[in-house]
C-alpha cells in the first residue's frame, strides 16, 4: 500500500522529525536530482539513480530512504538485501518502465534469441533478469564501445536514448518502442526560440531526449554529466533540456550563472516535470522513515538474476558511473 499521510501533520516540523528518525533508525536518504528541491536539501546523497544506489551500499546505514522512483529503490534494495529499503510513495514509477512489460520483453527476446538485451537501467527488477547488461546514460557509451560490431542487439526501453546510440556509434540495435515521458514533452518550436533570446547560450540535453532537441545540444549527457558540463562551460547561460529539478543543484554551485529550462510545447517548463517524482513529499518522507513502509521486497532468486546484469555493467564500465561521460553532441 502506498505511504500517505494518515493525520494532520501540520503541527509537526517535518524537518526536525526526519532528522529525528533518521538517526533513530540509522537511515541514509536518497534524493534523485529530479525531486523537489526540499528534499533534496535534507538528502545525505544527491544524485543520478545507480550513483545513489552504489552510495547507500557503502554505507553502514541499516535503512535506505530513497526519494526517487520505484526502479531506482528496486535498484538499491538488488544492491544491499540486507538494508531495509522504503520509496515514500509506490505509485513513483516511470513511463520507460511501465512501456516495458515483462511478459512482452521475454516474448520479444524470444523472438530474436541471436540478440543480446542491452537495457537501460529504467526498467523493472523482471526486465533486469531478463538482460544481458544494463546500461546507464552515464555508461551506455562506454559499454556498447566493448560490443563487437557484428553482435545483434536489443536494446530497451527507451527508443530515443538507443537511437541516439545507433547515430553516434553506426550501430543497428533493435529498438524498443518506450519513451520518456518528462523527455518526449519538450518542443524544437519553443527550444529555436529559447535559442534565438539567448544567442551564444549553450544547450545541455539528456539522451533521452527526442532527436530534434538532442540535434539542437551542445552537450549530451547524464543528470550528473550535465550538471559537471553547467561547471565547466564557459558561458554565463545554460539552456537546459531534462526535468527541470536538477536546475536547483545548478544554482547552489553556480549562483553566478543563469539556468533556462527548455521549454515545453507549451513554452514553459511545467509539462517536463516529471509527475512520479512529484509525488514524493516530506510528509511521505517522515512516515515511510516512521513506519518503515512502503517497504521495498524482491524475491531472492529474482534480484540475484537481476543483480547479474547489474554487476555485469560494473564490471564493464565501473569508471563511469555518475561521470555522465557521453559526451558531445
Amino acid at each position: 500500500m502506498t505511504a500517505q499521510p494518515r493525520e494532520n501533520l501540520s503541527g509537526l516540523d517535518l524537518r526536525a522529525e526526519i532528522e529525528r528518525l533518521r538517526k533513530e533508525r540509522n537511515a541514509v536518504i536518497l534524493a534523485h536530482y529530479y525531486q523537489k528541491p526540499e528534499l533534496q536539501d535534507l538528502a545525505d546523497f544527491v544524485g543520478d539513480s545507480l550513483e545513489l544506489s552504489k552510495k547507500a551500499a557503502a554505507t553502514d546505514a541499516d535503512v535506505i530512504a530513497f526519494c526517487g522512483v520505484k526502479f531506482m529503490a528496486d535498484t538499491a534494495k538488488i544492491l544491499s538485501p540486507d538494508k531495509i529499503v522504503v520509496l515514500p510513495d509506490l505509485d513513483a514509477g516511470c513511463s520507460l518502465e511501465d512501456s516495458c512489460p515483462p511478459e512482452k520483453f521475454r516474448a520479444f527476446r524470444e523472438a530474436h534469441p541471436d540478440h543480446i538485451a542491452l537495457t537501460y537501467i529504467n526498467c523493472s527488477t523482471e526486465v533486469k533478469a531478463l538482460s544481458d547488461v544494463i546500461v546507464t546514460s552515464s555508461s551506455a557509451e562506454t559499454i556498447l564501445a566493448q560490443i563487437p560490431k557484428d553482435q545483434k542487439i536489443i536494446f530497451g526501453p527507451d527508443r530515443h536514448l538507443g537511437g541516439y546510440l545507433n547515430r553516434k556509434f553506426d550501430r543497428d540495435m533493435l529498438l524498443w518502442p518506450g519513451v520518456c515521458i518528462v523527455h518526449e514533452a519538450f518542443s524544437e518550436t519553443e527550444l529555436l526560440k529559447l535559442m534565438e533570446q539567448h544567442p551564444g547560450a549553450p544547450v545541455a540535453a539528456h539522451p533521452e531526449c527526442p532527436p530534434h532537441i538532442v540535434d539542437h545540444a551542445d552537450y549530451v549527457g547524464s543528470t550528473s554529466g550535465i550538471l559537471q558540463y553547467a561547471k565547466t562551460t564557459e558561458s554565463d547561460t545554460l539552456i537546459v533540456a531534462t526535468e527541470p529539478h536538477i536546475i536547483h543543484q545548478m544554482e547552489l554551485a553556480l549562483p553566478e550563472k543563469n539556468f533556462i529550462g527548455a521549454p515545453g510545447a507549451d513554452g514553459n517548463c511545467n509539462c517536463n516535470i516529471c509527475p512520479y517524482m512529484a509525488l514524493n513529499t516530506m510528509e511521505k518522507l517522515y512516515i515511510a522513515l516512521r513506519d518503515l513502509e512502503p517497504r521495498i521486497e524482491i524475491e531472492e532468486g529474482l534480484r540475484l538474476k537481476a543483480k547479474q546484469s547489474l554487476d555485469k555493467m560494473i564490471e564493464m564500465a565501473s569508471g563511469t558511473i555518475g561521470k555522465g561521460d557521453l559526451g558531445r553532441a
